[in-house]
């Protein structure tokens, strides 16, 4: 086990170092300048000083270097549109918005999307099954930019279940994650569905039904857990389309998290914030695959973990 978790921390540390050097030099190559203001530059005086203060002056390959400098103390620097803020101090006050909402979007996703795939593997061919795949298509077919304007008509506007906009209890959690969790709602319905499927041809399942057992016992006890195996590589996947599919439903409704940050930071060129996000998500999704490989071996006690193999 030992040999395993230095060779993949090693292979972190090598993929978060390449994440960063590929978004830092093609962030240079966007045209334009932090400091224009509605397509006005500002004086041309304060630009230098400007420049000079966030060291945009010097050449990409030693700003370059002055990053990862920075990076080696956790200091993701100061925020060019929101000076004098830094972007640790942001993300400090975003992330718990966006992680909260991430882990109530994953988690109704997995819930439900296996619910379904199951119901719909049970009644293989069936009228639950075609419904079950229909709104999976559905689901897969409709992005969640468009699902999240529907929900907000209707569920909080015209019948006025639900609030819509800012951020505070329970009930402003849920139309938001309903909107991100319809994709990954989809896919692992879809998912889950097929390899039950498979499953339930397996032998051990005939044993199982020849020794007596009970219908709920079979496909919770022995089926459910082979099933899943697959939904949990999925997991790490859907969690970085979960993160990052927020940025814009944050946005949709108003939600004071990391998207509104992420997504000023595109607008305004704010370089530091759009390298803080992106190099705080890409560590924060290489942590969560790396977890998603050793549930790999709890769940299932034939897989073992090693240095060179798996």
């Amino acid at each position: 086990m030992a040999p395993y978790l230095l060779k993949r921390f090693v292979s972190m540390l090598v993929t978060l170092w390449l994440i960063v050097t590929i978004t830092f030099f093609l962030m240079h190559t966007i045209p334009g300048s932090p400091f224009d203001r509605d397509g006005k530059e500002a004086n041309p005086a304060v630009v230098q000083n400007m420049m000079a203060f966030y060291h945009l002056d010097k050449p990409v390959y030693v700003q370059y270097a002055l990053y990862l400098k920075s990076l080696l103390t956790l200091e993701l620097g100061p925020s060019i549109s929101h000076y004098p803020e830094s972007v640790n101090a942001m993300i400090e006050r975003g992330f718990p918005v966006s992680f909260q909402l991430g882990i109530v979007t994953l988690l109704l996703a997995i819930v439900s999307g296996i619910a379904l795939g199951t119901a719909a593997a049970l009644r293989q061919n069936g009228l639950i099954d075609y419904i079950a795949m229909v709104l999976a298509v559905i689901g897969i077919a409709v992005p969640n930019f468009v699902v999240a304007p529907l929900l907000i008509k209707y569920i909080a506007v015209e019948w006025e279940l639900l609030p819509v906009a800012t951020w505070g209890t329970w009930k402003h959690v849920v139309l938001p994650a309903v909107a991100l969790s319809t994709g990954p709602i989809a896919i692992i319905a879809r998912l889950t569905r097929a390899n039950m499927v498979e499953v339930l041809t397996q032998d051990y399942i005939e044993t199982a039904r020849a020794k007596g057992l009970s219908p709920v016992t079979i496909v919770f006890k022995h089926a459910l857990r082979n099933a899943v195996l697959p939904v949990v590589t999925l997991v790490g996947a859907l969690l970085a389309n979960v993160l990052t599919g927020s940025f814009v439903i944050e946005k949709i409704f108003a939600i004071p998290g990391m998207g509104k940050y992420f997504v000023d930071g595109i607008n305004n060129r704010d370089y530091a914030v759009i390298m803080g996000t992106t190099v705080f998500y890409s560590a924060l999704l290489i942590f969560m695959m790396f977890l998603v490989d050793i549930a790999y071996s709890l769940i299932d006690p034939r897989i073992k973990l090693h240095g060179k193999e798996r």
